[in-house]
């Protein structure tokens, strides 16, 4: 969930530059004449002023006021991964074929595990093989007319099967993708709802 804009003005210590900023998976990068790098401690106390987002070394980025504020939001309480998924409290969420002790305590601080078998708002679901693919067709029954199925799989060199392969299986169901996830440090998650 990066952020990214063009045409910049930004001042620093050592004088004034127009670049390209960008926040990636906890750093700050600005691209102008000169590539500069801004994380951890430097991010710290990271405020939104006067329509510039200002690190705590005095380095001002020009957003103008909403994007500033905005930014800063971003970067000081960046989503977690239950807001990726788009759980809210309330929802109905259900878990198969994913074994995740770690995830599904995640998941109860939040809301609890549906003990439904339809109507989901969220299904997440474990796939890591042909076979896992072709139940496909048996989960979409469950979700809820605008519920979503989270297809969890392994990534990396744990990669068993190839998101193409996820994206054509769902799709041959009526299914269309429209998020990805980073699950974990091994898992991605790609997010289909019903075709519209």
């Amino acid at each position: 969930m990066g952020k990214d804009v063009d045409a910049i003005p930004a001042r620093f210590g050592d004088g004034v530059d127009v670049g390209r900023l960008q926040w990636e998976a906890q750093k700050l990068v600005f691209r102008g004449a000169i590539r500069r790098v801004f994380e951890g401690q430097a991010l710290k106390g990271l405020v939104a002023d006067d329509g510039d987002l200002v690190l705590a070394d005095g380095s001002r980025f020009t957003l103008g006021a909403v994007q500033a504020a905005r930014w800063a939001q971003a970067i000081l309480h960046p989503p977690g991964r239950l807001d990726k998924l788009g759980v809210k409290p309330g929802m109905a969420v259900a878990i198969e074929n994913l074994d995740d002790l770690d995830f599904t305590a995640e998941l109860e601080t939040r809301t609890p595990l549906s003990n439904t078998f339809s109507e989901l708002d969220i299904l997440l679901y474990g796939a890591d093989s042909d076979e896992d693919l072709a139940r496909i067709q048996d989960l979409v029954p469950r979700l809820a007319e605008r519920g979503a199925l989270w297809i969890v799989s392994l990534k990396g060199k744990l990669l068993r099967i190839r998101d193409v392969e996820v994206m054509a299986a769902a799709k041959a169901h009526g299914l269309v993708d429209n998020k990805v996830c980073a699950f974990s440090a091994t898992r991605t998650a790609l997010r289909f709802t019903r075709r519209r």
